[in-house]
């Protein structure tokens, strides 16, 4: 998995960019939020990464912050929400605007989103509620997780562990643990379970 690149600016088409890691040009879509803080052309900068594979491509999505990629991640595990509408909803509101709306119940702000109806709307509100801080961080089950936390809990989903097996092994990690020694200990832990 692709988890964070740092290159040079190559392109800007939004809302996708080019960016230049070593002489490897990476084609990205990234978030308005994360477009309008770019750096100019031929400058060097730093995205967090998600790789998403499908039957017919390989995309590659990236975030200014790893805030926003986790965000990302927690919209993609809605049902109904795809790659797309995760990053038209985070172009639509900031990660704040979106954590108010969530926690004031604010249909009608997610509704002028592109791609957003009534029913969609309603859906994220009731999927996301409890799972944003009021500084728009993401939360699982009332304790934040770390990077390296997600990155575990992706890992054990990638190997096809379900999200309530993912989230209770990571749960019995140490918040100090790597990613790579935290995946082993995971795998045991689920294993005996």
């Amino acid at each position: 998995m692709i988890g964070r690149l740092s290159g040079i600016l190559q392109e800007k088409n939004p809302p996708q960019i080019l960016l230049d890691v070593q002489g490897v040009g990476y084609e990205i879509d990234v978030p308005m939020s994360t477009f309008y803080n770019l750096p100019a052309l031929h400058e060097k900068t730093v995205l967090y990464t998600q790789l998403i594979v499908r039957e017919d491509a390989h995309l590659l999505y990236g975030f200014g912050s790893n805030e926003e990629r986790t965000a990302f991640r927690v919209l993609l595990k809605i049902s109904g929400v795809g790659a797309k509408l995760a990053l038209s909803v985070l172009s639509g509101l900031s990660l704040n605007d979106l954590a108010d709306a969530v926690a004031n119940k604010e249909a009608g702000r997610l509704v002028k989103i592109p791609g957003v109806g009534k029913k969609t709307a309603e859906r994220l509100l009731l999927e996301l509620e409890g799972k944003f801080t009021s500084t728009g961080t993401t939360q699982m089950h009332g304790a934040a997780i770390s990077s390296a936390g997600s990155d575990i809990i992706n890992a054990l989903q990638a190997l096809g562990y379900n999200d309530k097996e993912a989230d209770w092994a990571a749960k019995q990690l140490p918040k100090e643990m790597g990613v790579s020694d935290g995946i082993r200990q995971a795998l045991k832990l689920l294993s005996k379970a």
